[in-house]
């Protein structure tokens, strides 16, 4: 047990979510966070089914990556990401609906998505399961991470409102000049929104910045 939960897969977990984000660090996934982040209900759905994808993924290829012939390794890596993406768009179509619908193609597209890939090629080839299933679940939720932060924020000054819950849409709030910022709701402004974490998270650590 100890030897599941070391400081080395501590460190793999946790690294994701912070110094090496896929979105803020690595600008990774920008398409679907400038996309699907005009809501937070959709950015919550889409963030959790990158990470069990991502995890998943990583878990399988892992386990056959010693069977997998060199040459054919990218194509056995989209059949199990489709294979996975699939499934979960099915369970969305099920259970979540006009989530799904909100989504459109872009639950498909996660097929495509560099972090993806990316992980699957840097570290569940090279992995043991677990240690892999600790990275595709650490870089999901750094990237689910960023995806509702920017939603957060476009959802609730762009309609003044959070998961369809009505926040700043009273008459005392408007009665003091508030007005919705149409803006937020445009894809630029997820661009935007993203650049100032990237300046965030730069400024704040050192060791991020380019010499």
């Amino acid at each position: 047990m100890g030897q599941l939960f070391s400081s080395k897969n501590k460190e793999v977990f946790a690294t994701p979510l912070g110094m090496n984000n896929p979105v803020t660090v690595q600008v990774l996934g920008i398409c679907s966070a400038l996309a699907v982040t005009a809501k937070l209900e959709p950015a919550i759905v889409m963030g959790l089914s990158v990470t069990v994808i991502t995890a998943f993924s990583n878990v399988v290829i892992s386990l056959i990556r010693k069977t997998i012939p060199n040459r054919i390794r990218i194509i056995v890596q989209l059949v199990v990401v489709a294979a996975l993406v699939t499934i979960v768009s099915e369970i969305l179509k099920a259970f979540a609906y006009d989530v799904s619908v909100q989504l459109s193609v872009y639950v498909g597209l996660i097929i495509t998505n560099c972090i993806l890939m990316g992980r699957l090629e840097a570290f569940a080839m090279m992995n043991g399961p677990w240690e892999s299933f600790l990275d595709g679940l650490g870089n999901g939720l750094g990237y689910a991470k960023i995806l509702i932060i920017v939603a957060f924020i476009r959802e609730l000054l762009g309609s003044g409102t959070l998961l369809g819950f009505n926040i700043l849409n009273y008459e005392p709030i408007k009665e003091m000049g508030y007005v919705n910022n149409g803006l937020m709701l445009m894809p630029p402004m997820a661009l935007i929104i993203v650049a100032c974490i990237i300046w965030y998270q730069r400024a704040r650590h050192k060791e991020l910045q380019e010499n």
